[in-house]
């Protein structure tokens, strides 16, 4: 394999703690559990992503009640049946999300991993999101895997970049955190001590909006992974 040419930010850094969801997966997995309920897209995002801090905690574990709850909280008639559809349909489109990792995603990992920089994970996930990832191609290249709902702590609270950086025995001046910038992950890095980079290449098609409002918060911005390391001949 080449040698690696990495960027100053990069080359200076002993560790790189990466978001999962909407950086590391494909652009559009097709999750749409607000299909299968029926809700609208808006409606379901916001129950999911604002109202529902004990799933991604930890402090719910069970996927039935997950979703039933955030169902039933958006409309109460929705029957047993389609709440027990929508969530065996969210478990397999998130494992089919974490296999089904793109094959240049990959191939970053192999060259990451070549330089011996330390490589972490840090992802806002609920049990049903996360429990197919030791399937995934790009598990093994990691040496820290941190799920809010097994630890307890969500981005952006201190506490579980504070638990990734130890985890890794570094300190947050010698890490970077790259991530699409969603949950205000960038600005908990920053806040912690971390240099930021945020990924734009997904969410330039789902959520082009959501762009500028994030830049604030990160110290480079790049489209695509392959732009954090370079081939030397």
């Amino acid at each position: 394999m080449d040698k690696i040419a990495l960027p100053v930010v990069i080359a200076d850094a002993e560790a790189l703690i990466f978001d999962l969801f909407h950086t590391l997966t494909r652009a559009d997995p097709g999750w749409g559990t607000y299909k299968v309920l029926g809700v609208s897209k808006e409606t379901w995002n916001e129950h999911l992503l604002e109202k529902s801090p004990d799933r991604l905690t930890g402090k719910e574990t069970d996927p039935l009640t997950i979703i039933q709850s955030l169902a039933h909280a958006i409309d109460p008639s929705i029957p047993h049946h389609i709440i027990q559809h929508a969530t065996e349909n969210r478990i397999q489109k998130f494992a089919q999300a974490l296999v089904e990792i793109p094959m240049e995603t990959v191939r970053f990992f192999e060259q990451l991993k070549s330089t011996g920089k330390k490589i972490g994970l840090l992802s806002n996930a609920d049990v049903m999101e996360c429990a197919a990832w030791y399937q995934s191609p790009i598990a093994p290249f990691f040496d820290s895997v941190l799920f809010s709902c097994r630890v307890g702590y969500a981005k952006p609270e201190r506490q579980i970049y504070e638990m990734s950086l130890h985890d890794l025995q570094v300190q947050p001046q010698d890490s970077v955190f790259i991530g699409d910038g969603g949950s205000g992950e960038l600005e908990g890095a920053q806040a912690v001590g971390m240099t930021t980079v945020m990924m734009t290449g997904i969410i330039k098609d789902l959520w082009p909006d959501r762009i500028e409002p994030r830049k604030p918060y990160a110290d480079f911005v790049i489209e695509n992974l392959s732009q954090l390391i370079e081939d030397r001949p």
